[in-house]
């Protein structure tokens, strides 16, 4: 029992944490279940449910908690990879292979290719992103062009994508998966503008230096046929008491879900205020991947419906774990983060996860003798060998 202690920690916290599990996706407005879409996990995903769902966690972090998750695992790991007894110099190298174990996650994170979920929705709808990037910003990842973008958004289910790269229009014609669609993100007076439609050139310089100048911008992108979204975090951490000035202003929306770490730490009472805000007036909501090339899965899906505007015209999907960013302590996120992976898996996922424990602890527990390998190989020869390998082990009769 102590030898596997881990082992059996682990399968625990894999079946309790079933009697608080969260739902695979909530409507970001109404905290209700979808019912005309569902997150589908491909085959290889839940078959290495361990490897996919730790990735996905580490990838939906507020920048706070994701600080104070790498500092203390990387603490806890290092400490424990040095613990054993041995000379200074080999503690020191595992204490530093403990400490690499957080740096190699998150950057499995980061770049790894791997299966990811996808949305598969019913009806007369559009799974839209409405924000992301490609290697023409200046954050963008290197390399990362609208191909690849549009592949990045057709594996997880999107049907079409917005491209809005900073202060640079998209307007290309491009043979990818998917749809791309024309758009640009303003940089204007401590806000970024998500422009949307036919957009083109601003002088931004008539619309920096303060908030009323700033407001101008929404007026502009109407006389281009453009729609204007203010984009998170900036419009709450620097305009959020001018946000009625927004929309006196002719904003057509707010984003209340944006996948970045800054755009995670959105609490949930600021998201419902902006949507107290956005549906008497008939505004747009959004959710926005805010996709750079970094990182391979997205915590937020759009279901656009033709032919309709305003406030009722898209549906907001979210993954819980990502919602729960924004209110969620920073100082419990090396273990709470842990938790929500755990209560967001469904039962196939649960499955896999006992298996490889099982598998993994079957490893370590079979014991090595007679100068045989130990294992799941020692395990399969002593099972299957054959039945005269079987009488010539066994000693002579007296």
């Amino acid at each position: 029992m102590r030898r596997h202690l881990l082992a059996l920690t682990l399968a625990a916290l894999v079946l309790v944490s079933g009697l608080w599990s969260l739902p695979p996706l909530v409507d970001a407005v109404t905290g209700s279940v979808p019912g005309e879409a569902d997150l589908v996990r491909p085959f290889l995903y839940v078959a290495l449910a361990p490897v996919s769902n730790l990735l996905d966690t580490l990838t939906f972090f507020s920048l706070d908690r994701a600080l104070v998750f790498a500092v203390v695992w990387a603490l806890v790991l290092g400490v424990w990879a040095a613990w054993r007894p041995s000379v200074w110099w080999r503690r020191l190298l595992r204490g530093a292979a403990g400490v690499l174990v957080i740096v190699v996650l998150a950057a499995a994170a980061v770049l790894a290719p791997r299966p990811v979920p996808y949305v598969v929705a019913t009806g007369s709808v559009t799974v839209l992103d409405y924000h992301a990037h490609t290697a023409a910003s200046h954050d963008g990842r290197p390399g990362f062009g609208p191909q690849q973008l549009a592949s990045w958004h057709a594996a997880q289910g999107f049907g079409a994508a917005y491209v809005t790269d900073h202060n640079t229009i998209f307007n290309l014609g491009v043979d990818a998966a998917i749809p791309l669609l024309p758009g640009v993100e303003w940089s204007v007076h401590r806000q970024h503008i998500v422009a949307l439609g036919p957009v083109r050139e601003i002088d931004r310089a008539r619309f920096s230096g303060s908030t009323p100048r700033m407001l101008g911008v929404f007026a502009e992108l109407h006389r281009q046929g453009a729609l204007g979204i203010a984009s998170l975090p900036e419009y709450w951490e620097n305009h959020r008491e001018d946000l009625e000035l927004f929309v006196a202003s002719g904003v057509d929306g707010f984003e209340i879900v944006n996948c970045s770490p800054k755009g995670l730490r959105f609490t949930a009472a600021a998201r419902r205020s902006v949507i107290d805000l956005a549906a008497p007036s008939d505004l747009l909501v959004v959710g926005a991947s805010d996709n750079h090339g970094w990182g391979r899965v997205t915590c937020v899906w759009n279901l656009s419906r033709p032919g309709a505007d305003g406030f009722r015209a898209n549906q907001v999907l979210a993954r819980p774990v990502a919602l729960a960013q924004g209110n969620a302590a920073a100082w419990l996120a090396p273990v709470s983060q842990l938790w929500l992976m755990f209560r967001g898996l469904d039962w196939d996922e649960r499955i896999a996860w006992l298996t490889w424990i099982a598998l993994i602890t079957i490893y370590r527990a079979v014991p090595r003798r007679g100068g045989k390998k130990g294992g799941l190989g020692i395990l399969a020869r002593n099972l299957f060998m054959r039945p005269r390998e079987s009488q010539a082990t066994q000693p002579p009769a007296p």
